[in-house]
């Protein structure tokens, strides 16, 4: 998808349809704005995930209300403090500060309570039937579910079992609390659903307090209803659940949230689901969570990715009432704008084909002075060495040019950036006829910056010195998947059959010197090819470089 240069200007663009419901809101008298972004700590967050702590945190900026940051840590049996510690890493990595921090298992006693009101009002029971016997109760779409034989259960009986099970009576599976409503309800959401089930297994904060967990439904409203968030803004997915969020506030009287739902972030290329990016964690297919090629926040951190650019992604996305695809291409045009105006330049060479200039003077030495981005005067200059042995792309030779060819090519020739004008005049080849060097001449009086016969040269390519070039490793990252939509999948394959086997290349290049004192997390653009950073693996011994994005969309070209 070729992309045109997109400003993002907040003042300009219309409303999303949830700015319009706050300012209706706000035009009522409703002035107080209050958000969250409640992600379940069972994974890293991705991309998807950054949409939405841009809309939750956003919308709080922008009415000058407050966001909370609450972990839905209701399901033991997958979280983890790991998971929490990284979401509030990403969080601020982001550019965000939550309000408060909260947690469900902060409400445990309250929703506890709220059940056992429940109960006595009739609204609840505890049922005997397996998960299993649940599910084929429930009925389906067309069909009206089957009452559970303990559905009319006296309130003290309710109350003796739940409490029973709260104090661990019984094990695991063998019961659970849910709703009365209706088993006939045409959302099927509604009919009887579960608000706990029993889990013997240590909770990474409240330990073995509990022993019954509440389900999501159950917990979600009420822990909204608890903090006054007065916009409970989720995925489009959760729209069927809507009634069941109002049902429990509504029955308990309690702070009147309203939830408004939003269209998810489906990008191409991209796989969403945590649970299949788990599976590409454990069976390394990737090095982890941080892999470049993940869709994580923490892994496009990694890559090189700035915060700012993924921030107005999210803005130009936009928000949808309806799902749609987003192009991979989009996310990073914005992390091409934003790094072309903060990346400082270096020369650096990926496929090294070295370059003798015989009537150089052995031994002589030169520093020329280069600009570390044109984009931004402030960020001033560096100086690089320029020796008589030098290396440069090898594509930035042919030894049988076509018409229109401008770079090196024998008896032609080009200008060593920042430097002279050097032409080819003898190629050196080993036994299998490979070139290994080439043998130029240079014109001192070609100076970059010098005045000159008049010679008009069009090719212009970069190159560094072999006396004080730094080896580096460099990792070339493309796409994870080779399909569009590596979900949509045929009978007997699975996202596993899409791999890109060149989602990852690693190279040795050659750096100027001043790219050995990058630290982890340092971005460059090395000129002409494309844009890096200093990996969290490189060391002063082992120099490490991912590559962030290519100057062009090279992958959408390729496949058309």
């Amino acid at each position: 998808m070729s992309v045109e240069k997109i400003e993002v200007a907040e003042n300009e663009r219309a409303l999303n349809f949830i700015e319009e419901v706050i300012e209706t809101d706000i035009a009522k008298g409703n002035t107080r704005i209050q958000t969250r972004f409640p992600p379940e700590p069972n994974g890293y967050l991705h991309i998807g995930h950054a949409k939405s702590i841009c809309l939750n945190f956003g919308l709080a900026q922008k009415y000058g209300g407050k966001c909370n940051l609450r972990f839905d840590d209701t399901n033991p049996t997958k979280e983890d403090v790991e998971y929490v510690d990284s979401i509030k890493e990403d969080v601020r990595w982001l550019g965000f500060e939550w309000a408060g921090e909260y947690y469900a298992s902060d409400y445990f006693d309250q929703l506890y309570e709220w059940a056992e009101q429940l109960i006595k009002k009739g609204k609840a029971y505890v049922d005997d039937q397996t998960q299993e016997e649940i599910r084929q109760n429930r009925g389906t779409v067309t069909v009206a579910g089957t009452n559970s034989p303990w559905r009319d259960r006296s309130v003290e009986e309710n109350l003796d079992l739940f409490r029973r099970m709260r104090a661990g009576e019984f094990p695991d599976g063998s019961k659970t609390l849910r709703a009365k409503i209706d088993m006939g309800h045409p959302n099927m959401l509604l009919r009887d659903p579960i608000m706990y089930r029993i889990i013997h297994i240590r909770h990474h904060r409240t330990g073995d307090k509990w022993c019954i967990y509440p389900m999501y439904d159950y917990a979600h409203g009420e822990s909204d209803s608890i903090e006054n968030v007065t916009h409970s803004i989720c995925t489009l997915e959760f729209a069927v659940h809507r009634p069941l969020y109002d049902w429990f506030i509504e029955q308990l009287g309690i702070f009147p949230s309203k939830q408004y739902e939003f269209a998810r972030l489906n990008m191409t290329y991209t796989m969403m689901s945590k649970r299949k990016l788990l599976q590409l964690v454990e069976n390394k297919v990737v090095t982890g969570w941080d892999d470049p090629r993940m869709p994580t926040i923490t892994a496009m951190r990694r890559r090189g990715y700035t915060a700012r650019a993924i921030r107005a992604f999210a803005d130009r996305v936009g928000v949808a009432k309806r799902d749609n695809v987003i192009d991979f291409s989009l996310l990073e045009f914005f992390v091409r704008e934003d790094l072309n105006k903060t990346a400082q330049r270096r020369m650096a060479v990926l496929d090294p084909l070295k370059v003798v200039i015989t009537n150089y003077p052995e031994g002589k030495e030169e520093m020329f002075e280069c600009v570390n981005n044109p984009e931004d005067e402030s960020a001033g200059k560096r100086e690089v060495p320029f020796t008589r042995e030098l290396y440069i792309e090898r594509d930035d030779f042919m030894e049988n040019p076509p018409k229109k060819y401008f770079r090196l090519s024998p008896g032609k020739e080009v200008r060593l950036r920042y430097s002279y004008l050097i032409k080819c005049d003898e190629v050196i080849n080993d036994a299998e006829g490979n070139i290994i060097e080439l043998r130029c001449t240079y014109d001192p009086d070609s100076k970059h910056g010098s005045s000159s016969d008049g010679r008009k040269v069009k090719g212009v390519i970069h190159w560094v010195s072999a006396k004080y070039a730094k080896k580096a490793e460099i990792r070339l990252y493309n796409m994870l998947f080779t399909k569009e939509n590596p979900d949509d999948v045929t009978e007997g394959e699975t996202f596993f059959d899409y791999l890109n086997p060149e989602s990852l290349v690693t190279v040795e290049g050659f750096l100027e010197p001043s790219l050995a004192e990058g630290k982890p997390g340092d971005k460059f653009q090395f000129e002409r090819v494309g844009y890096f950073c200093v990996d969290t693996d490189s060391s002063p011994e082992k120099l490490v470089f991912n590559r962030t994005v290519t100057l062009k969309d090279s992958w959408a070209k390729m496949n058309r």
